[in-house]
């Protein structure tokens, strides 16, 4: 029979055991089946069994996760196991070619151990799943038999006098050394728990997975899920039903919370700092890292390193493969036969190697490996990185905490430092770590590939390299180049975003005064300048892009024509391909060397940052306030000290201070002997003039201050009667209010449980519930940096309620009235201070300069000048120091008389918050650009329709992006591309040809060079022109795409402004536009370049192998799924990391601006635990982003590794041309390399479009109607002359969707009339004076000033020829020239005498250049008071017959007011003036009066006679004024 298990040679007998049982070959290989058909006999049933029981039992989360003890060893033994089987397989197939008949005996029980290795690992993993170890046992029976029966089968072959050159005994030997470790292992397990003692120890899973909220498995799950990512398949394929969301990705395992990490990496910190005799020299980072996490990074480059010689197995296979196929002769058996054992042949290893068949199995498995290793490498390296970003995170935040206040306050630690310290070192030294495995891992991949270029090519290989080495000083150069111009970029782009701010802040004013184009082309001029430098940048980064390219084809060149020149042996194609290979191979680290350099001197300038830091002084030891202090004593003899003194004294002290010296850091003291006493549960304040040093005190008080002698005594006796409160706590209420990012409520209970009764008393207390009712959703509305812009009052009253709110009992409110008009603050200093504080008899510590509450103090401290002047109760200074009290009688009267003028400053405060909100909810009603994703909802039939759309590629966005590039630069871009990777492939195709040429003809041999060169010189001139191309495109795209955006939003409707906040028009032009000019180009050039690359590659091995396309259907299939599946994920997470971002950088500038609030309060601890909250949150979204890339490679890797492998079987079998062969299979190894680019490029791309869509959202809008009907030229040049103005049913609406706002208004007023207008807020005055300007929608009616229908007018006519004075204040960062007359149409003369009139000449005429003196941003440099008349000047230099005042008097003081009056009536007594009445005796003066209600007109006439009627709504306005 054919197949018999022995074979049936002619002449051999087989199954005879004449010479003993045991020296038949085939009887011992039979005797090796026995264990394996053992094993699957036991386990199937069990399994079996197993899996039909587990499927009824819900999974626990948990027991799925245990580990036996020995697990990774034995999943390493177990692959290790199946690789050798696999070898023995191979072995045997081979070797049974040699023998006439076939011999199953000769692999078939190697098949059956395969089988046996793989239900031994599926078997253990259930039973380690069902914690079940008796069952171990079949196992351990399986593992001894296994033993026995392989070191019977050495033995009899050491008997037969085969050694270590055959290779059939060398699998033996190490068949036995691995069961016997497996069995060694199976003895551990059953040892540590022994499965019949009575009671065996219980392995409990990690104490993480107790907790379920960690989704993290990565630590938990075995070998091979770990290696492949298995366990990340629910959530990535999950992610294409419902998005990712925070919940999701739960918790981060212990190990790699950030608490964790800080832990150790402070300890390794302050070991080194022990061990330093010398205090001054700081503790070195790098030792405390490498201390701390030194151990991963050694494993990370062990992989890499085994990763790295592993990938030089794949030219080496090519070449053996190509070789062989030439070779593949009949081989002469006679002188084999003649080496028969056994009766059947014994081969050595290379003799195994030179079977093409094996080499293309042997490729593909070390691909496997290779990319194994590479990805779990990478894995190890940026866990490494973000631990130890999270460590750092936490390190620089314990020492904000401790930071010393006079170290941010004297500026030598400012915000910005810290901030990027936060944002930009930690980040840096974590891509340090991402990359330092390539540090040590490059060199040595460079050395093997050139020494195995040498050993393929001779001398000509080292020119090659040399080609290679010598460029790649100039990629680093490059690479320099290109980190300076992005430099540069950023500062242009900085300077342009604050020019955009200030325009859109400022945008009413601008295009009342039809200034808006001025402002633009200031934009453009510093975007000009950007772009300059973004098209360097475009240069610098298509010169990095050409020189990767073209390196790899210059080297090629130098190696292949040197060597047709130097040596006498033709090229064979085995060599040519396998040196093509390399390269490839070798182009990689010399490219990524020189980012890596860049890296690690980056990483040296951060660790020398953080070393400053750390180092950076602290606050003193306050042990008062946190220990028990040996007080009681020094207590004691304080009473009775103060008993003798005097009667009303006895009072118990709170707090003193002894002979006070206190610092803000400098050596000279700003506060000088100070010895003060704080009375218990008593009201004190604290007077003086600015600058006295009253805040100083209280902070020196709370220990912020450095003390250069003197103590601060805090009692302890005071609050033995009180011991409920929460004790050494002050509740602070800082001159400067801070909050926090959060809610309104979350910031006044700041920590503190939730009490109704006492929150609602709070509120009261500070009246802000008016407040609170207009905020979107109450209380709960996020205010802070990053929520709702609240004024400077409304911020203090939430400091201050946070300082009631809280349950301590001493209380420093530091100068709480200053934002705060006379109401607000008689109500909070009677609700708040006299009742809800004192009530609780809590111990109030006021700073004020309110001079008129001194009547409630109980204790008054006097200061001036850094010192003490008077410390008593009123009565004793009104007695002791008549003069004080009387220079305060005289401050007390002078308030008072500002007492009559009643600042409406709140009200004016909730307009504006009104109006924002007005705004945002007309705004909701019609549709919110920025919510792409709109709310998904749960039904199915939605489900389906939402997963199409996120897994869709924004194909149209990318046509929009690729149109605004222009369409010669796109054709350019496609014809170059495909161009080159044309000559690309001609280049191989034409290698292949000059290689398999006739080896024997010289001549024709040289003949193919001249060709080659050219080929490769037009591949390097494409390849520039193919990336200048890609970039320059880029920068088409952006410069059109900004100009465009620009020019919509400024000539967009006011309206816009009013329902799109401010921030999101800002992010366009930031964010966005960042993306759109340097993230977009490269993405785009990467993908394209991948792509083509995959598909050129797959078109020339189709080409060579025809039988290759049947595979390549499966293929693709499974890599769209997967490119789709990734894709979405990877969009979710990459959003969820950048949403986890901003709250944690946020969060630390934050905290260093609250400082010394946060330690007052006492409240460190719980500051850090939500940091580290932060931290870890953000890390998991990072790292579930990380480990989905590596889940994305290990699959694209795994089929790139099958294309190789179906490629090389379908050339081996059709045996075509060997040069051909050799082609397809460089080609098939490069697929590896670009098939995970191809999505990860897709995936960044479908994130960056987002940015083209927003952008082009805001493309949209609607722009003013700039012509009107008439031309210009009809309009005389001096209109309007005389300022008539009439206006006839006027009906006036913000938008077509909305109300209209003035209804059917009929007014006459004459020129040089002066008008005022009043009415409540919202009765339609404001909107009237936007009317005149055409500013909003007249869609009845019509104003006709001297004669001509506004509405005809273009409105840069209309608008440049009236004057208008706006609310609020607007100045522009320049000159005051330029905030004067922008247009720069005046003389000097006539801005002097602008001025002049404002009263402000003698003030402008003492700033350094007069007229050209710098005005700060947003004019920060000039008192409101200042700005106010800075406008009133504005207004008066464009002389127009009509001026506009718009509540223009709101939000100054008094004397200002008084000016401004003054000039309207003198300056402007010929013009028409009409005045928005903010307070009404402003326009007790006008000539007419008209009174507006909900957008009509009410009233009408002249104010003496409106006054005389006693029923008439200006009347009860003005007694309201009085």
């Amino acid at each position: 029979m054919a197949l018999s298990f022995c074979g049936n040679d002619r002449g051999s007998n087989a199954y005879s055991v004449d010479k003993g049982v045991l020296d038949n070959g085939c009887f011992v290989d039979a005797l090796n089946l026995v264990p394996h058909v053992f094993l699957l006999f036991i386990t199937f049933p069990i399994l079996f069994i197993g899996w039909g029981s587990q499927s009824s039992k819900v999974q626990i989360h948990h027991n799925t996760w245990l580990h036996f003890p020995g697990h990774s060893l034995r999943w390493i033994l177990t692959f290790t196991l199946l690789f050798v089987h696999v070898c023995e397989i191979a072995e045997g197939i081979v070797s049974n070619t040699w023998v006439s008949s076939n011999h199953l005996h000769l692999f078939m029980p190697a098949l059956m151990g395969f089988i046996a290795a793989t239900t031994s690992v599926v078997y253990y993993h259930n039973i380690e799943t069902a914690n079940f170890p008796k069952l171990l046992l079949a196992l351990f029976i399986y593992w001894i038999l296994a033993f026995i029966t392989k070191m019977i089968k050495l033995w009899k072959f050491a008997d037969a006098s085969l050694g270590v050159q055959h290779l059939r005994f060398c699998i033996t030997a190490l068949l036995v050394v691995l069961y016997g470790l497996l069995m060694a292992v199976e003895i551990n397990v059953i040892r540590v728990r022994y499965v019949f003692f009575a009671n065996p120890q219980k392995v409990k899973p990690a104490e993480d997975l107790q907790d379920l909220g960690v989704r993290f498995l990565q630590p938990f799950v075995n070998l091979l899920s770990k290696s492949t990512y298995w366990w990340m398949n629910p959530l990535i394929i999950g992610a294409h039903k419902r998005p990712i969301e925070l919940k999701k990705i739960g918790k981060l395992p212990i190990a790699m919370r950030a608490l964790t990490n800080y832990m150790r990496l402070k300890d390794s910190y302050e070991e080194q700092r022990q061990k330093t005799e010398d205090p001054d020299k700081s503790p070195s980072i790098w030792k405390s890292m490498y201390r701390a996490f030194g151990g991963s990074i050694l494993l990370s480059s062990t992989l890499r390193y085994m990763a790295d010689l592993l990938g030089f197995a794949g030219p080496l296979c090519i070449s053996g493969i190509v070789e062989h196929l030439d070779n593949s002769t009949e081989i002469d058996r006679t002188n084999k036969t003649a080496n028969m054992t056994f009766g059947v042949y014994f081969m050595s290893s290379t003799e195994l190697l030179q079977n093409t068949s094996v080499l293309a199995v042997l490729l593909f498995l070390a691909l496997v490996l290779q990319r194994t290793f590479l990805q779990a490498s990478y894995y190890v390296t940026i866990e490494t990185g973000i631990n130890l970003r999270g460590a750092l995170l936490a390190m620089i935040y314990n020492k904000i905490l401790r930071l010393s206040t006079s170290n941010m306050s004297m500026g030598e630690m400012t915000l910005s430092q810290i901030n990027n310290l936060v944002a930009i070192e930690t980040n840096q030294l974590m891509w340090f770590l991402f990359l330092c495995p390539n540090l040590w891992a490059m060199p040595v991949q460079i050395i093997m590939g050139v020494i195995l270029l040498y050993y393929l090519l001779g001398d000509s290989a080292l020119i090659g390299a040399g080609v290679i080495l010598l460029l790649a000083p100039v990629q680093y150069l490059i690479a320099t180049k290109l980190a300076d111009t992005q430099k540069s970029t950023l500062d242009y782009s900085t300077d342009r975003l604050k020019k955009t701010t200030e325009i859109l802040k400022g945008i009413k004013l601008l295009k009342l005064y039809a200034w808006e184009n001025i402002f633009c082309d200031r934009v453009e001029e510093t975007r000009g300048k950007e772009l300059t430098s973004l098209k360097t940048f475009a240069l610098y980064t298509s010169m990095s892009i050409f020189m990767n390219a073209a390196i790899p084809i210059a080297a090629v060149l130098a190696t292949f024509v040197t060597h047709a020149y130097i040596e006498e042996v033709r090229l064979s194609p085995a060599k040519a391909f396998a040196s093509l290979a390399l390269f490839h191979i070798l182009v990689t680290p010399l490219f990524l060397l020189s980012t890596v350099v860049r890296f690690a001197v980056k990483a040296l300038v951060s660790v020398q940052k953080l070393s400053e830091f750390l180092q950076s002084d602290e606050l003193g030891d306050d042990s008062w306030r946190n220990t028990e202090m040996s007080m009681s004593l020094e207590v004691g003899k304080k009473y009775k000290h103060h008993g003798d003194v005097s009667a009303h004294t006895q009072i118990c002290t709170l707090s003193r201070v002894n002979d006070g010296f206190f610092t803000w850091g400098s050596n000279l003291s700003t506060l000088s002997d100070i010895n003060i006493r704080i009375p218990t549960g008593q009201l004190t304040m604290i007077v003086g003039q600015v600058g006295c040093g009253k805040s100083s005190l209280l902070l020196a008080m709370l220990g912020e201050m450095q003390t250069i002698s003197g103590k601060v005594y805090w009692s302890k006796w005071s609050l033995i009667s009180i011991c409920i409160k929460n004790r050494y706590s002050v509740a602070y209420a800082a001159q400067k209010s801070w909050l926090l990012n959060a809610t309104v409520e979350e910031n006044i209970t700041f920590g503190s449980p939730f009490n109704k009764q006492r929150y609602k008393a709070v509120i009261d207390a500070c009246s802000l519930q008016p407040d609170i009712d207009l905020l979107p959703f109450g209380d709960q509305t996020e205010i802070g940096e990053r929520g709702i812009n609240l004024s400077g009052g409304q911020r203090q009253r939430i400091c201050v309620a946070r300082a009631l709110y809280q349950n301590t009992n001493i209380v420093f409110l530091d100068d709480p009235f200053s934002a705060l008009d006379i109401h607000l603050s008689d109500h909070l200093m009677q609700e708040g201070i006299l009742k809800f504080l004192q009530d609780d008899k809590r111990t109030v510590v006021l700073v004020t300069h309110k001079l008129q509450y001194l009547i409630h103090a109980d204790w008054i401290i006097a200061m001036k000048d850094g010192s003490v002047l008077r410390e008593g109760t009123l009565k004793d200074i009104q007695t002791h120091d008549v003069e004080l009290y009387e220079h305060w009688k005289t401050l007390m009267n002078r308030q008072d008389q500002e007492l009559e003028k009643v600042f409406l400053q709140t009200t004016l405060e909730r307009k504006t918050l009104r109006r924002a909100f007005y705004s945002r909810e007309a705004k909701s009603q019609t549709d919110d650009e920025d919510e792409e994703e709109e709310v998904e909802e749960d039904d199915d039939d939605n489900m389906s329709t939402t997963t199409s759309r996120r897994s869709k590629i924004p194909w149209k966005m990318c046509c929009r992006y690729l149109s605004s590039g222009g369409f010669l630069m796109v054709f350019l871009m496609v014809l170059s591309k495909l161009a080159k990777h044309s000559v690309m492939v001609a280049i191989d195709y034409w290698l292949a040809a000059w290689t398999s040429s006739n080896p024997h003809n010289q001549s024709l041999h040289r003949s193919y060079v001249p060709v080659f060169i050219i080929l490769c010189g037009a591949a390097i001139a494409l390849c520039l022109i193919t990336s200048l191309t890609v970039e320059f495109l880029g920068v088409a795209a952006a410069t059109n795409l900004h100009h465009n955006l620009l020019n919509k939003i400024i000539h967009a409707p006011i309206r816009f402004f009013d329902v799109t906040p401010l921030g999101q028009i800002l992010n366009r032009f930031s964010a966005d536009t960042n993306i759109i000019d340097q993230h977009i180009p490269q993405t785009l050039e990467s993908l394209t370049r991948s792509t083509l690359l995959c598909l050129s590659a797959i078109g020339v091995i189709a080409f060579v192998t025809p039988a290759f396309l049947i595979a390549l259907v499966p293929l693709t299939v499974a890599f769209y799924f997967i490119q789709k599946y990734f894709r979405v994920a990877s969009k979710d997470l990459q959003d969820l990391d950048d949403s986890t971002q901003l709250p944690l950088l946020c969060y630390f500038s934050e905290t260093a601006e609250g400082l010394t609030t946060i330690r007052a309060f006492r409240h460190e601890a719980r500051f850090k635990q939500r940091m580290l909250e932060l931290t870890d949150t953000n890390n998991t979204a990072y790292l579930f982003l990380s480990a989905a890339n590596r889940w994305l490679e290990v699959r694209t890797d795994y089929l790139g590794a099958v294309i190789v492998l179906t490629a090389a079987v379908a050339a081996i079998w059709t045996s075509s041309q060997s040069g051909l062969v050799g082609l397809g299979l460089t080609y098939a190894l490069t697929v590896t390399n670009y098939l995970n680019w191809v999505v990860r490029n897709l995936s960044d791309l479908e994130v960056q479009m987002a940015a083209v869509k927003k952008v082009n959202s805001f493309l949209s809008t609607e722009s003013e109607n700039y012509e009107g009907s008439m031309d210009v030229s009809q309009v005389p040049k001096d209109w309007p002359q005389h300022g008539e103005i009439k206006i006839q049913d006027l009906c006036v609406r913000y938008d077509t969707m909305l109300k209209p706002v003035l209804k059917h208004i009929n007014a006459y007023i004459n020129p040089g009339q002066k008008v005022g207008i009043c009415g409540r807020t919202g009765s339609g005055k404001s909107s009237l004076s936007l009317a005149f300007f055409n500013m909003v929608d007249v869609f009845e009616g019509k104003i006709v000033i001297d004669g001509i229908d506004i509405c005809k007018l273009p409105l840069q006519t209309l608008r440049s020829r009236l004057s208008i004075i706006l609310q609020d204040p607007v100045l522009f960062s320049g000159s005051i020239r330029l905030n004067l007359d922008p247009e720069c149409t005046c003389t000097d003369d006539r801005l002097w005498e602008a001025l002049e009139i404002a009263q402000l000449k003698n003030m402008v005429k003492a700033l350094p250049g007069g007229l050209d003196a710098v005005v700060t941003e947003g004019g920060e440099n000039f008192s409101v008071g200042q700005r106010q008349l800075f406008c009133l000047a504005r207004a008066f230099v464009r002389k127009s017959s009509i001026l506009i005042m718009d509540e223009a008097t709101a939000s100054i003081d008094m004397a200002t007011e008084n000016i401004l009056q003054k000039v309207v009536m003198t300056a402007f007594a010929d013009r028409t003036v009409v005045t928005i009445a903010h307070r009404v005796h402003t326009i007790l003066t006008a000539d007419l009066v008209i009174v507006m209600k909900r957008g009509s007109i009410m009233e009408y006439g002249k104010p003496e006679i409106l006054m005389e009627q006693e029923d008439s709504l200006f009347a009860s306005f003005v007694k309201a004024d009085m």
